[in-house]
């Protein structure tokens, strides 16, 4: 399989123009044609439509796309690690984050990471939903649970403190649960799949079944119907960390630190060399949330 070929795919990706994406890369329109031909024929399937006014990737063509550009990755950074090219951070860096924790913490970041790193474009895909980063095509994952996958390298960026939290409208009706078992007298919001909340107290770890009139499987809603007063709740400091700055969240049970073990990582596939652009990302968010992080101090 051509390496050029490939390049040439990848810009016509991008373009839906073969002779644009020749030209980005030095070549003519009926030599551009030619490569993406040998490619679908060294394949055996049709990559792209064609018609008279553009072209477009067929199903098979959009399957294969992430997998070019990783060959195309991997093979950046096989002449990176021996001297040959250049080692500054270029291409497409596809990532996929949490949607709320990549609202609040990474895109107010990019503006910064672009600067520094101009010959990057970044492919952003917010999910809550767990992907599968090599059949996905992403480059790197940022995770804020415990990690079960031992095929990913993972590397922490920064703390996932997590707390109880009440509106002040709802403890001046309610008061303050003072123990962990007090909880059984007031309302909860709970987090699908964070029904039962462990404490870790002087006697040994006790965890609490939650209970609530609402249940819901958003964390930024969970935070929201927190501050309308709806309940306790359990939020990342991430996620919290202004409206407590305001005082319209406050902290409970501050004696009683819950049983997490949870973090924010960056992973990515253990097949993968650590690209020039991976490593920027890394070493640039690390830096920018700091240690402890901002949302701690």
């Amino acid at each position: 399989m051509n390496i050029e070929h490939l390049k040439l795919f990848v810009r016509l990706a991008a373009t839906n123009n073969i002779s644009l994406a020749g030209q980005e890369l030095g070549l003519s329109p009926a030599v551009s044609s030619a490569h993406i031909n040998k490619l679908e024929q060294s394949l055996g399937v049709r990559l792209v439509h064609r018609t008279t006014r553009k072209v477009s990737l067929t199903e098979e063509g959009v399957a294969f796309l992430p997998h070019a550009e990783e060959v195309l990755s991997t093979v950046e950074t096989a002449r990176a690690s021996v001297g040959v090219g250049s080692t500054t951070p270029s291409g497409t860096l596809r990532v996929t984050a949490p949607a709320s924790f990549g609202r609040l913490h990474i895109v107010p970041a990019l503006k910064g990471f672009l600067t520094q790193y101009p010959e990057l474009t970044i492919d952003f895909r917010f999910s809550d939903n767990i992907v599968d980063l090599v059949e996905g095509g992403f480059d790197v994952a940022i995770r804020d649970a415990e990690l079960k996958d031992s095929t990913l390298i993972a590397r922490k960026l920064a703390t996932d403190r997590r707390i109880v939290c009440a509106s002040p409208e709802y403890l001046s009706k309610f008061g303050a649960p003072e123990t962990p078992s007090e909880l059984s007298n007031h309302q909860c919001v709970q987090l699908v799949g964070l029904e039962s909340w462990t404490f870790v107290t002087s006697q040994g770890k006790e965890t609490i079944k939650a209970k609530g009139v609402l249940r819901t499987d958003n964390g930024d809603a969970m935070r929201d119907a927190c501050i309308d007063g709806l309940g306790l709740a359990i939020n990342s400091t991430w996620s919290v960390y202004k409206q407590l700055k305001e005082g319209t969240l406050v902290q409970v049970l501050e004696d009683y630190p819950l049983d997490s073990d949870v973090a924010i990582w960056v992973v990515y596939p253990s097949s993968r060399l650590l690209a020039p652009k991976v490593r920027a990302f890394i070493d640039y968010f690390t830096e920018f949330y700091g240690s402890p992080p901002y949302w701690e101090c």
